[in-house]
């Protein structure tokens, strides 16, 4: 229970789930007035998926965050306190913790359509350097800072904003909506803040983790290169 849960508005999103989902949301929240229940008709993908649920939103501040990922009991307030004090801040998000205690670097340099070879393949080994400096290694997880961009799966801007920028852009199914959204904040003169004062569970692995074989076994895997293809020349 978050410590400012009286001034909240839930909106679940259930993206045309293949098992009983819908029903059990239905069962265990429907009598509560202050949670919407949103259905897809179909999976329409991350950024969409949450569109749907942001249109009935009226609130000052849009926390999207997937349903793996666990705020501290104070971690919004903390949160939406640091964007109020300071106007600059285009989206924040906290430090994710894997449930082994690890830290998801969930942080990351804007990519070159090299880095993403680069880090499925065997060059990986040899151009270290410039794989390091797309994942950030250099970045200490304990400090709060400006990064280029965070990883969706929680994060906070202001409703108002968000909409002024247009949303997730629809090109993006699964992947690389996040990074160009950051990078669209940046354009707009506002700073993505990467806030590990707040810790956050995180309840999985990213899903588009694999080689270059892996186009062959995991369809995230082959979702993730598509999405970038479309970044890189959206932004080329």
């Amino acid at each position: 229970m978050q410590t400012i849960a009286q001034e909240l508005e839930i909106i679940i999103v259930d993206n045309h789930s293949q098992d009983d989902s819908i029903g059990i949301l239905r069962n265990r929240f429907g009598q509560y007035p202050h949670i919407r229940i949103v259905e897809n008709e179909r999976n329409r993908g991350f950024g969409q998926g949450n569109a749907a649920g942001i249109r009935h939103a009226t609130g000052t501040y849009l926390l999207i965050i997937n349903p793996d990922v666990t705020l501290p009991h104070n971690g919004l307030e903390q949160m939406t306190h640091a964007m109020e004090a300071d106007p600059s801040i285009g989206l924040l998000g906290p430090q994710l913790r894997f449930e082994d205690g690890t830290i998801r670097r969930s942080f990351r340099s804007f990519p070159r359509l090299s880095d993403v070879f680069i880090k499925r393949t065997i060059l990986r080994f040899f151009l270290r350097k410039r794989l390091d400096h797309y994942l950030s290694t250099s970045i200490d997880p304990s400090q709060v800072q400006d990064v280029d961009w965070l990883a969706g799966g929680c994060i906070l801007m202001q409703r108002t904003f968000f909409n002024e920028l247009g949303g997730f852009d629809r090109r993006f199914f699964l992947f690389f909506e996040d990074t160009d959204l950051c990078r669209r904040i940046w354009n707009a003169g506002k700073r993505v803040v990467y806030y590990p004062t707040v810790r956050a569970a995180d309840g999985k692995q990213r899903l588009s983790e694999g080689g270059c074989f892996s186009i062959f076994t995991k369809k995230t895997v082959r979702i993730h290169l598509c999405s970038a293809v479309r970044y890189f020349w959206k932004w080329r």
